[in-house]
């Protein structure tokens, strides 16, 4: 099948070298877990829990009766130490059930169903109560996402991981690879649509290839994407594979498709065919600052610092720590703040990698931002006005169509925060839309 590229974008070193090679391996248990009671886009969860209760690994901790949401469950028996607020990935501060790791943990026993013998209001029970949500980043409540408003006729798989460094994807998709194909029959099922296509960036044709050799659904399609950043966006892997473009403020499902990371689509697997909260992902923790950068099965809620300490530990101070990867991920003063549901890695940069953040200059025009706006907006135009507090113009330029994907701040010659301008912007025109 042919992928065509999409406009803007650009091609950056993919620094995958220090993790792609290492298979998935369980990272060791800390000794205190702090579960976020919002790990996802939506109403944040109400504790279930006390301080002093004992707790299950497994056990639901936090649920909210909002639709939009997604329940949370411990990652680890242990005992409730405190319900308080934490400092969150993102840096914002957030309410957080922490809890005392035991020493000794029991096997958690789950269910074991056959998918086939499953009606949909089961599968949506179960994806539901599992308090699955975007595993990409997105964190958007999955058992909500795959109840759209509009139907649609397609499902697409995004193995892309076009953000640098990061390596978890790729290892889901070579080690997990039978249990990602059944999960994607159970969406394509549930959805009932009659495709369903795997991306895969051409820098992994082990996956690729893996992917191909084991799949014998002929509706289930692997399919070969450029490599280009970033391609694993929602609306760019969209118009690349399907020639579709959702509209302004739209979402896939104007356009009839749905788009799953792949590691999501293992977790839908594992909670229908086992009834498994989502307490545990694999985590990429990699970058040269590490002795030994690996790919971590990490318990929700534990800390950066501890996940780094079982890559080696810090070879020398880094620049910076961050949560995520370098284009879109979020810088750390914090390393005690936990692993969510959304965490696709820890990197850990050099000075000669992180990128500076000096005194900044004015825009000079030069245009580089805008002819790789892979969202074709005018990025130099639009900090202009954040800088400005112009937060009407900053709505008319379409402010909101931003994936933040970073290509602005990465190329601007003038050194400008555009993406923490941006953000700003976005929050000021929601504020001025919420006054309406």
């Amino acid at each position: 099948m042919e992928v065509r590229s999409f406009k803007g974008g650009i091609y950056i070193p993919h620094y995958k070298n220090f993790s792609e090679k290492s298979p998935i391996k369980e990272a060791s248990l800390p000794e205190e877990i702090i579960i976020p009671l919002s790990q996802h886009i939506g109403a944040p969860c109400e504790p279930l829990v006390k301080e002093g209760d004992k707790v299950k690994a497994g056990q639901k901790i936090g649920e909210s009766d909002s639709f939009v949401s997604a329940p949370v469950h411990a990652s680890l028996s242990g005992t409730v130490k405190s319900i308080e607020e934490r400092t969150l990935p993102s840096g914002d501060m957030g309410k957080c059930i922490v809890i005392d790791v035991d020493k000794e943990q029991e096997q958690i026993e789950f269910t074991d169903r056959d998918p086939d013998e499953m009606n949909d209001d089961e599968i949506f029970e179960a994806v539901k109560e599992a308090g699955i949500a975007g595993m990409g980043g997105a964190a958007f409540p999955t058992a909500v996402k795959i109840k759209p408003p509009k139907e649609v006729d397609s499902l697409i798989l995004n193995g892309c991981e076009c953000e640098p460094f990061l390596t978890c994807d790729h290892r889901i998709m070579l080690e997990k690879a039978e249990e990602m194909l059944k999960g994607t029959q159970i969406l394509k099922k549930f959805l009932g649509v009659e495709k369903a296509y795997i991306c895969i960036e051409s820098n992994k044709m082990d996956a690729i290839k893996k992917l191909k050799e084991m799949n014998e659904d002929p509706d289930i399609v692997v399919v070969k994407t450029p490599t280009k950043y970033p391609q694993g966006s929602e609306k760019q892997l969209i118009k690349a594979l399907l020639d579709r473009e959702v509209p302004p403020g739209g979402l896939p499902f104007d356009v009839g498709t749905l788009v799953q990371n792949v590691g999501t689509v293992v977790a839908v697997y594992e909670a229908v065919r086992y009834s498994k909260p989502l307490i545990e992902r694999v985590v990429s923790v990699t970058g040269p600052n590490l002795p030994e950068p690996q790919n971590l099965m990490i318990k929700i809620g534990t800390p950066v610092g501890h996940v780094i300490e079982d890559c080696g530990g810090l070879k020398e101070t880094p620049a910076k720590v961050v949560v995520g990867g370098p284009m879109t991920g979020c810088a750390q003063d914090n390393l005690e703040v936990p692993v969510v549901k959304g965490t696709t890695g820890v990197t850990v940069l050099s000075p000669e990698l992180a990128f500076s953040e000096p005194d900044y200059i004015d825009c000079v025009r030069c245009g580089k931002c805008v002819d790789q706006c892979p969202m074709l907006l005018y990025p130099n135009q639009l900090s202009i006005y954040c800088e400005s507090s112009m937060y009407e113009e900053v709505e008319k330029w379409n402010v909101m169509d931003c994936v933040e994907c970073g290509i602005c701040a990465y190329t601007c010659p003038s050194k400008r925060p555009i993406v923490g301008l941006i953000q700003e912007g976005k929050e000021r025109v929601q504020a001025l839309q919420a006054k309406r």
